[in-house]
C-alpha cells in the first residue's frame, strides 16, 4: 500500500525505513508533537510473539486471524 500518512509522519516513516503502513493524526496538529506521538507509538509496539503470549494463543492464530476472517462464506463451509 505504500506509506499513508501525513506530514511529518511520512518523514518519518520513510526516514526508518518502512514502507507500508496507514496512519492518521487525530489531535494536535503540531508538527513536534505528532512526530513524537508517532515514535512513541512505533517504540510502544508489540511484536506478534509478545501479542500471542499476552493472550495465551499461539503465534499462528494471531497471524492467520486475518486470512480466516476474509474467506468468502464457501470457504468457510468447505473448512
Amino acid at each position: 500500500t505504500g506509506i499513508i500518512a501525513g506530514g511529518p509522519m511520512r518523514a518519518v516513516f520513510e526516514m526508518l525505513g518502512i514502507q507500508d503502513v496507514v496512519a492518521k493524526s487525530v489531535g494536535s496538529q503540531n508538527p513536534y508533537n505528532m512526530i513524537r506521538a508517532t515514535i512513541d507509538g512505533l517504540v510502544k509496539e508489540a511484536s506478534p510473539r509478545m501479542v500471542a503470549q499476552r493472550r495465551g494463543k499461539k503465534v499462528a492464530d494471531i497471524l492467520n486471524k486475518d486470512i480466516a476472517s476474509s474467506a468468502t462464506p464457501e470457504e468457510a463451509v468447505e473448512a
